[in-house]
């Protein structure tokens, strides 16, 4: 039996065989329609837009003055995130007396540049400014409520989704609640806070952040839980944010577990996608290729941009190195965001259909994964 050449021939012979094949098809009275195949786009955010998703990073204001930075973040990216500069300690240092220069260095900037804004984060058990701690029960409860309302109200129109709260489950393999101050308001302090922030700014999305709960495990399922709950007793939530912290690959039922919850009518968003170990690339284009599978996974952020700029120090987890040049992660993930595979097109293919006019229709692979590809129909 021949041997199949192996695979760059078998794309050269393809494409050495598409003239012949249009000559003939057109020399037997067929009419060639051969519409361009679409070109891969060649940056992440223009890639993911092309999916109808947004491809984001974490930004830090006290980077924006370095060139190197902000050009991958204007050239590569869709959204931003703010890395703690819209956080409760950052926002209102004081209570009542709120500060959003930080914040809106990094705001002003993305908007005046087409960039959406992520808010993050309104409510967490970390990152408190000092004041809070001096307050319990209904004193907290009204300052936590009094900050989500002020500040989503002051960004309203300019931020597109909002982690309302953040991280609000531990880590005991329970799916137990934080103990937090928050916590100790009572249990209802999450729809609380997500009634408020509603009430502030009825457009923008309001999200559930965490990590941890990239596969379907305890902690994860206690948030679906709570997910599923607030649903049924229209508590505004619009989306779940996965941070993905990761080591070498994700979970294998990762899209699984995006999919569950998207099942729920919530949008879900990888929020803080960061990946460290020797297979980073293929874990970078699997981590995007389960987004683009779960039709509510709207977009991706990565937790920085370059390695430096990463909060994992040393580890090499983003997709620009140091330098600022692209990684192998990056390649992995722009092939991922185009559809492309690594798996060489088939040969022609003749499709068993026909048009409504009885004509058949002859179809073979493009060279990027375009849609549609190239279709040869004979009349008649």
């Amino acid at each position: 039996m021949p041997q199949s050449p192996p695979p760059g021939r078998r794309r050269s012979l393809l494409r050495a065989s598409v003239p012949l094949l249009i000559a003939a098809l057109a020399g037997a009275g067929a009419t060639v329609v051969a519409p361009a195949p679409a070109s891969a786009a060649s940056t992440l955010g223009a890639s993911a837009a092309e999916t109808g998703r947004y491809f984001g990073a974490a930004v830090a204001a006290g980077r924006l003055g370095d060139s190197g930075y902000t050009g991958i973040l204007d050239r590569e990216f869709t959204s931003v995130t703010a890395e703690n500069e819209m956080k409760w300690e950052a926002t209102e240092p004081t209570r009542g007396g709120f500060s959003y220069s930080r914040a809106d260095q990094i705001v002003d900037r993305a908007l005046a540049r087409g960039q959406k804004v992520r808010g993050n984060v309104l409510l967490s058990h970390q990152q408190q400014p000092g004041w809070t701690r001096s307050l319990s029960g209904g004193q907290l409860r009204t300052a936590m409520n009094n900050h989500v309302t002020q500040v989503t109200s002051y960004y309203r129109g300019k931020v597109f989704a909002w982690d309302v709260v953040n991280e609000a489950f531990a880590d005991d393999g329970r799916g137990s609640r934080r103990d937090s101050n928050l916590q100790r308001t009572g249990n209802d302090w999450i729809e609380d806070a997500f009634r408020a922030a509603r009430a502030a700014d009825p457009t923008a999305k309001l999200c559930y952040n965490d990590y941890y709960t990239d596969g379907v495990n305890a902690k994860s399922t206690a948030v679906y839980d709570m997910v599923a709950d607030f649903r049924n007793r229209g508590v505004p939530i619009d989306c779940v944010g996965f941070q993905s912290h990761l080591t070498n690959s994700a979970p294998g039922d990762y899209q699984a577990n995006l999919q569950r919850f998207a099942d729920l009518g919530v949008d879900v968003e990888i929020t803080a996608l960061d990946i460290v170990g020797p297979d980073q690339a293929n874990a970078y284009a699997h981590v995007t290729r389960a987004c683009l599978a779960v039709s509510r996974c709207t977009g991706i952020t990565v937790a920085g941009i370059r390695d430096s700029d990463s909060w994992r120090t040393g580890q090499n987890a983003l997709l620009f190195d140091a330098s600022g040049n692209r990684k192998a992660a990056y390649t992995a993930t722009l092939d991922a965001l185009n559809g492309g595979s690594s798996d060489p097109p088939g040969p022609v293919e003749v499709q068993g259909t026909s048009t409504s006019d009885g004509a058949n229709v002859v179809q073979y692979p493009d060279w990027n994964g375009a849609n549609p590809p190239w279709q040869l129909v004979r009349v008649g």
